[in-house]
Parts: structure tokens; sequence; C-alpha cells
């Protein structure tokens, strides 16, 4: 169950499927040298990471250093196609806040509200079945992202178990799985969608020798078919938290926290507050504060830093804005004001934050001369 960008494959558009149309074309450049830092560049020429020519497009070696592409005082931004941990301007701060107060004076109805709440897995199976498995492109940057993954993939890393939740089409899983050395590794693919299953399960890289794939609601009261309690060594959960109400997000936690061995690591990314995704979200999509309804019928929130770090560490809210009953519904509160987020109530701490950073870059139409200023999270929690 994932949603992050790609070509669309379907007429059926919805804000992220637009949004995909004009960052489809565009290339992120970092450039590193093999020690991590910029490589000294000879005199006359530009630095690597300031040069085009493409021999310089090596990949970064900090996971967490999120591109090495600065925008100085003085650089005419749409030289290149992006740049790494730009700050949003003045103006397109103003426009945020001028569409946060219409999309909060334009809220779901009620009627809506409850059709999208109560069985979001059929809106989930109607994505997959209107797009194909090649909807996404396959996430082959996650092991540079995650360096645990080239842990357990090792030809000598022994009985490894990898856990991941909203695996959609398998985008992540089969690239994982064409690496893979590691002949005692199993991987456990799970998603809300019994569409996205059988997508999965009919893909020709499929082999159940040492992948299995199962639907399963990370909030329910079930642990995944065939994983036991601290049985996991490696969790991934890529833009699948924010396809979660807030009043689910304590049970999906916890259910992590139980399949996780002690020790054990989640790799997490997600959207950010302020993400482009967001803020050109249109009326009639505002479910509650950061938390809307796509064009196809999903649900995406957008996540504030320390947010994050609260509900990984153990710090649940004690209630929501957003209120589950009995029959799967949700009930919110006045949309046209913002909600404050309620007193946390602290149990035993669940992870440890290991890495938790806020992946910002400027994406550019340089024919068009427009800015597309995107917002991402991005961490890794450790069972204690």
């Amino acid at each position: 169950m994932t949603a992050d960008t790609a070509p669309p494959a379907s007429p059926l558009a919805s804000p992220d499927l637009e949004l995909a149309k004009q960052t489809s074309a565009l290339t992120v450049q970092e450039t590193l040298s093999e020690e991590g830092t910029d490589a000294d560049p000879k005199p006359g020429q530009l630095p690597p990471h300031r040069n085009h020519d493409p021999q310089y497009n090596m990949k970064r070696t900090d996971p967490f250093m999120f591109g090495s592409r600065y925008l100085e005082d003085g650089d005419n931004p749409f030289e290149f196609n992006a740049w790494d941990h730009v700050e949003t301007d003045d103006a397109y701060k103003e426009y945020s806040e001028q569409q946060y107060a219409m999309q909060r004076a334009s809220p779901v109805s009620d009627f809506e509200k409850n059709r999208f709440n109560s069985d979001p897995a059929k809106f989930w199976n109607m994505f997959y079945k209107n797009n194909t498995s090649n909807f996404f492109k396959n996430r082959k940057w996650l092991q540079q992202e995650f360096p645990v993954l080239h842990t357990v993939t090792a030809e000598d890393a022994g009985p490894k178990i990898l856990l991941e939740v909203g695996a959609g089409a398998g985008n992540t899983a089969f690239p994982i799985l064409a690496h893979n050395k590691n002949p005692k590794l199993r991987l456990h693919a799970c998603d809300f969608s019994k569409k996205a299953v059988e997508v999965m399960r009919s893909h020709e890289e499929y082999n159940t020798d040492h992948m299995q794939a199962d639907v399963w609601d990370v909030a329910s009261e079930e642990l995944p078919p065939g994983v036991d309690e601290n049985s996991v060594d490696v969790v991934l959960m890529v833009f699948i938290f924010s396809a979660l109400a807030p009043s689910q997000w304590e049970r999906a936690v916890k259910n992590i926290h139980r399949v996780l061995k002690p020790g054990g690591e989640v790799c997490f990314r997600d959207y950010g507050r302020g993400d482009l995704a967001q803020v050109r979200f249109k009326k009639g999509r505002y479910l509650d504060e950061n938390f809307y309804i796509r064009g196809d019928g999903t649900r995406v929130y957008f996540f504030e830093k320390d947010e994050l770090e609260r509900l990984w560490s153990g710090d649940f809210p004690a209630e929501t804005s957003i209120n589950e009953v009995k029959d799967g519904t949700s009930e919110s509160a006045t949309p046209d004001i913002p909600q404050q987020p309620p007193a946390a109530k602290t149990g035993s701490q669940l992870f440890d934050i290991e890495d938790l950073g806020v992946d910002r870059r400027m994406l550019v139409n340089r024919a068009k001369k427009i800015k597309m200023y995107r917002c991402w999270m991005q961490g890794r929690f450790r069972k204690k």
C-alpha cells in the first residue's frame, strides 16, 4: 500500500498522479567522492556536485545526507533539475498557508468521509486494479538509503527475516531479492490490498523459497501470516504509515514492535508536512489536519518530525481528532479550525530513534521555470 510518485498508468488521475507527471522527468544528480566529501575540482573546473557532466552523477555514501547540491546566493535555481536541503521561500510559505485555509474551509462532506473511512481497502484494491505492477518504478535506491538491507542480504548473513509493510506491487521486494546473496533470507511482503498481493504472487520473479506475499492490515489485532512475535530482523515501511488514520497509529506501531526481535530495525520513509503533494490539494479533499483523500479515494497524511519521534518512542496521543467507531467509520472534529494535538500519554519507550531526517528538495521544471518543493521524512528506529 504505497503512494510515492511515479509516471501514471491510468487516466484516473489524482493529485499525486498529476504531480508525478510534472516530476517524472526530473532527476537528482547527487555527487560525492568515495570518502563522502565533495571531490576536489581541477583548476578551471566546476566542483563535481555542480557539474553537468554525467561522469559525476555518483551516489552518496551517507544515506541521511540527502544529496549535496546546495542552492547559494547568486545561483540560478533553474541551472539544475534539483537542489538539496532547500528551505521553502516566503512566497511558497504564504501560498501554502492560503491553501491550508482553503482546504479547511471546504472539507470532505460527512457522507464522503464515512464512505472513504468505512472501507479504505476498497479504494486500494481499485487503485491496483486500475494500475499495473509497473505503475511505480522499482525502488533500487533503498539499499543506498538503508545499509542494513546490505547486511541482511549478504552471503554470510545467516537466517534473516525481512518484513515489508505496504509492499504494493512488489517494487521494493523484487529488487531486494534480485540482489540477495543470502540463501537463508526470508522476505514477507504484506499489503492491505488483496489486489496488490495478487499482483505480487503473479509476478514472474515470485519465488516462495524466499518470499511470501500476504494480505495484512498493520493496524489489525492479528500478526502477519507466518510471522511470529520477536522473529523479524528488519521491517520496511515506505510510504505506508501515511495511509493510516491517526487513530490507527498506536496499534500499527505496537504491531511492528511485537514482530521485531529485540534490537530489530525499522526502515521508514514517508511524506512530510508542506510537501507539494499536500499544498496542491483542492477543495473537498480535507479530512482532518494534515490528512486528505486523493482523487482515487486513498488516504494520505503528512507528518511533522517531532510527531514521528513521539509516536515511535511510544508516546501516543490520549485521543485523536478522528475517533474510530465499531463499524470502521470515523467521525471528525470540526474541520474549519485546526485541532491542537492532545496531551501525550507516556508509556515504556518502544523504539530508539537512531536517525530521523527531513529530506527537503526543490525540483525545477527548467523549461517552464516552475519550482516544486518536496518534503519527506526518513528514519531508522530500533526496538528496545
